[in-house]
């Protein structure tokens, strides 16, 4: 599809779907595996609501570095120049091979220490360290499928990406209940059956990905120091913010704990929640970057303007509707997971409240995205900072010695501030326009 000619509405509305069902299909299966994992024993819950953040560190390595390719490759489809990409397509598979090591040893050496800090309960404990070691020790399906599929979403492949996602999820689903609970005549595995079922599913879709890459792109290419630092600093972005969940999310449950290991459970419920809620809008995230990407190679100034202004405009639209069930509905959403009166009591409050942070969130996913694709990382990465370190965590802090309720406040907080610095940079066009 032609990123420059083709109107805004019908490209956004063509490239989207097809990520979006993927994102579906992720949520999808990360709700059945807690669901499962809950039918199965209140203790493996809390685990998973425990080991989440540390996921999404490994979620942020994997999806961040394939950022970086895909933008590399966006921006250079743009200028017609693609000497360069099999080295790039190389190198980011070599940083997958890295990355999958780095979590493999580091999970096995440090989950029982990091479960101990967060958890008093031994059979928490127990079961979450037995999760994280699996899911950790074959994570290179996650890594490399990562990195195959943004380079095929770079080139305006969507479906095979999404095919992927589908299959992978389709298994991991099927085999959930039958690893857990033992059906069919297999052991039953409880927790470490929903790891296995994970990794199987990812493998799948790693291995649907990687073919389709291995047939229509070189993998000739030769790997070095310099393009490895050229991903890091494109997908710096991404990584910086979906790592920083892993440290606000490990500090919140820190501050949670304090009031009752409840509270921690309900936070991984809502972001279990949110992540299944957020498709639409993380959908049209993932299609900006490479369309604004190109553009910006293509040096279309006037263009990315009134793409970043449709995606605002159907970024608030999106978190509006959604605010709107998450206070309608708040108890609906707990009882999948759970019907314990104190999560059901402490989430309908939470929820609420959290809800109020949607819109804001919004626009600062579409600006820093905006940033990110038009290579402004610094301004990107300070206000995920800014949003993630700076205020997040402090502000709850803070906010704990009124009460739990009020802890959940710092999320509306946060998002008002965040939002209210993007604008700004918004506004202040002429360091947002493309390189000659």
């Amino acid at each position: 599809m032609d990123m420059v000619n083709t109107p805004i509405s019908q490209l956004l509305f063509k490239l989207s779907p097809p990520v979006m069902l993927t994102l579906l299909i992720q949520s999808i299966y990360n709700i059945i595996d807690s669901f499962f994992v809950a039918q199965y024993s209140a203790e493996g819950l809390t685990a998973l609501s425990i080991i989440y953040p540390i996921q999404l560190l490994m979620t942020a390595l994997a999806t961040g570095t394939g950022t970086g390719v895909n933008l590399l490759i966006s921006r250079m489809d743009g200028r017609r120049e693609t000497t360069r990409q099999p080295d790039i397509i190389k190198s980011g598979l070599v940083l997958a091979c890295f990355h999958f090591l780095l979590f493999a040893i580091c999970g096995n050496l440090l989950a029982q220490a990091y479960f101990e800090m967060s958890s008093e309960n031994e059979l928490v404990c127990a079961q979450g360290v037995l999760y994280t070691q699996i899911v950790f020790g074959g994570s290179l399906g996650i890594f490399i499928e990562s990195i195959c599929t943004k380079i095929l979403q770079a080139k305006g492949n969507m479906s095979l990406p999404m095919t992927a996602q589908v299959i992978g999820a389709a298994i991991n689903i099927v085999l959930d209940p039958i690893l857990i609970f033992g059906l069919f005549g297999i052991p039953k595995l409880g927790i470490a059956g929903a790891a296995i079922a994970t990794l199987i599913g990812q493998w799948v879709a790693m291995l649907i990905t990687y073919i389709a890459i291995k047939r229509n792109y070189s993998l000739q290419g030769h790997w070095n120091i310099r393009i490895l630092f050229q991903i890091y600093q494109n997908g710096i972005g991404s990584i910086i913010t979906q790592s920083l969940y892993t440290l606000y999310i490990v500090g919140l449950n820190m501050i949670l704990k304090l009031f009752t290991e409840d509270a921690v459970t309900v936070l991984g419920i809502y972001y279990k929640i949110q992540s299944f809620f957020f498709i639409p809008l993380l959908g049209f995230q993932q299609v900006l970057l490479p369309i604004i990407s190109y553009n910006y190679g293509a040096n279309q100034t006037q263009r990315i303007q009134k793409i970043v202004k449709s995606a605002l405009i159907l970024s608030a639209g999106l978190m509006i509707i959604v605010t709107l069930i998450f206070m309608i509905f708040p108890q609906t959403l707990l009882s999948i997971f759970s019907s314990k009166k104190e999560i059901l009591a402490i989430g309908k409050d939470a929820l609420r409240i959290i809800s109020l942070s949607f819109v804001p969130a919004g626009v600062t996913i579409i600006v820093t995205s905006h940033l990110q694709g038009i290579a402004k990382m610094k301004f990107s990465v300070f206000i995920i900072v800014l949003r993630q370190v700076i205020l997040l965590v402090p502000l709850a802090w803070v906010l704990h010695f009124a009460g739990l309720k009020a802890v959940w406040w710092t999320f509306p907080l946060t998002e008002l501030i965040a939002a209210a610095i993007c604008i700004l940079f918004e506004k202040d066009r002429h360091r947002l326009q493309p390189l000659s």
